[in-house]
């Protein structure tokens, strides 16, 4: 038996594209192996210089971790003692026949609402640990009305900030890991950013990268783990190095310029040996980083993940009943819902994430959640129901961008709708898909997350997919299996899955 964790943190999912299979839930008078209790209030803490309102679980911020055996039923009960709706979504938790159970606003369940509980029941089995995130339908609203630009103003390890922020004088508090020479050490990184890719690196030591996205994975050993937003990796750590302290570094990376630079905040913890040589007034050795645009390095350090094989590896398949080419990309919408308004740097505008040309859109927290109206055929709140086409509207070249400059060739191209944006498959269809970033407004490379399902990830690629080209770089043997697809800036990643 294998002892799992479901770890916190703090973090927001904003749904692109909700695939419906059928589904059962778990009765609700299973007996649980595993039972907690979570209370959800607001507290005030001081952070970054400034007093703020901060949401957080049984008193703590990041919240509890949930200790299971492989095989456990597990049940939370939710008591929203907070003044906002919301939810706790269980990120990469196989919801197999379960979906009910997800905890996404408005696709699977509406949002608690202040002074009211909930009761979620799931079953964990074959995986090597999770982790869990309230949704704040807050933050969904202040996304209703455009992109999203309320950047980060820094970046933590475990809740710190690390002594290269400094706000009032005095050097932040940093995470410190305490490590004895010769022992091995199981370091599960989970990147709960919103829109940040980290580099993360131990100064004078290396990781053995042994799993990702709570899936085996063949080790391999690098000295610099690249992360995406919603992906997670397991890595082992010897403590080999001369007794001293190094420091770790998460240094946010970015697209390039031309592509809008956004603010990135490096943090670092503090790992140190507990040998009595080691006086307290060492100066810790510092990385050398990558640089914080080298997309390549990232590219290459998700092509190193393949699947370790064992006896109860799920088989890869080799054929699918449904073929998807989904192009995410950046258009503009008329800021009031309108079908007409002024173009290029003009206020009438907003920015938006879309997929084929259709930017997601979430029904009112009052209306019915869009699986459960698929489910029991009910339609409220489902007006604007929009299915998932196969492929985008036009076809272009779509990671050039000296063939779509800014203006109005771009415009043209760039079209965008919003919808409640949906594509049912049957119960057992097996799917490939192929997502293709472009250069459209912004590059930056894509996580794609699956909520409670696994994909197998085929094959990534720069430059435009072509099928006649690429089809035959794909890995059925032995792809990575995982919840989170990173698809590289100005590229394509493929996957399949089995509903």
């Amino acid at each position: 038996m294998k002892l799992r964790s479901l770890t916190t943190a703090a973090a927001v999912v904003v749904a692109a594209i909700t695939f419906l299979f059928s589904a059962t839930a778990m009765p609700s008078g299973t007996t649980a192996d595993a039972e907690y209790t979570f209370v959800v209030s607001q507290v005030n803490m001081t952070h970054m210089c400034q007093e703020m309102s901060v949401a957080v679980v049984n008193g703590q911020l990041p919240g509890p971790s949930i200790e299971v055996t492989e095989g456990d039923s597990v049940v939370v009960h939710i008591v929203n003692l907070s003044p906002y709706n919301m939810t706790i979504h269980w990120h990469g938790v196989r919801q197999l026949r379960n979906c009910w159970n997800d905890g996404v606003p408005m696709i699977t369940q509406r949002p608690i609402q202040p002074n009211q509980n909930f009761t979620y029941r799931f079953d964990v089995a074959d995986q090597e640990g999770e982790w869990w995130e309230k949704d704040l339908a807050k933050v969904g609203n202040n996304m209703t009305n455009g992109f999203f630009d309320d950047y980060s103003s820094g970046s933590t390890i475990n809740g710190k900030l690390g002594d290269l922020f400094n706000c009032s004088g005095v050097p932040e508090e940093s995470y410190v890991l305490d490590v004895e020479p010769g022992q091995t050490y199981l370091l599960r990184v989970i990147n709960a950013a919103l829109f940040s890719e980290y580099f993360i690196k131990i100064a004078g030591h290396k990781f053995t990268v042994v799993s990702a996205d709570a899936n085996h994975v063949n080790p391999f050993t690098t000295d610099t783990i690249s992360i995406a937003p919603g992906e997670t990796m397991d890595a082992l750590v010897v403590a080999d190095a001369p007794p001293g302290k190094y420091y770790m570094v998460a240094l946010p990376s970015q697209a390039p310029p031309p592509d809008t630079q956004t603010p990135e905040w490096t943090t670092r913890a503090l790992v140190q040996y507990t040998s009595p040589g080691n006086g307290s007034d060492d100066v810790p050795e510092a990385p050398v980083m990558p640089d914080n645009h080298d997309t390549i390095s990232s590219f290459y350090f998700h092509g190193n993940l393949t699947s370790l094989r064992h006896r109860r590896r799920a088989q890869v398949p080799k054929e699918a009943d449904e073929h998807l080419f989904v192009v995410l990309g950046l258009g503009s919408i008329c800021r009031n819902g309108g079908l007409s308004c002024k173009r290029g740097n003009s206020n009438e505008i907003i920015l938006v994430a879309n997929m084929n040309n259709v930017s997601f859109h979430l029904p009112p927290d009052m209306a019915t959640p869009i699986l459960e109206s698929q489910y029991y055929r009910h339609q409220n709140g489902m007006d604007g129901l929009h299915e998932l086409s196969n492929r985008p509207p036009v076809t272009f070249n779509f990671t050039d961008r000296d063939l779509i400059p800014f203006g109005p060739k771009e415009m043209a191209l760039e079209p965008t709708s919003r919808a409640k944006l949906v594509r049912r498959f049957r119960h057992g269809a097996t799917v490939d898909v192929v997502f293709q970033s472009t250069g459209m407004l912004q590059g930056d490379s894509n996580p794609m997350h699956l909520h409670g399902h696994d994909m197998f990830v085929l094959a990534q690629g720069l430059g435009n997919y072509n099928a006649a080209r690429d089809v035959a770089t794909y890995n059925l043997v032995d792809p990575p299996r995982k919840n989170t697809v990173l698809v590289p800036n100005l590229g394509w990643a493929a996957a399949i899955c089995r509903g």
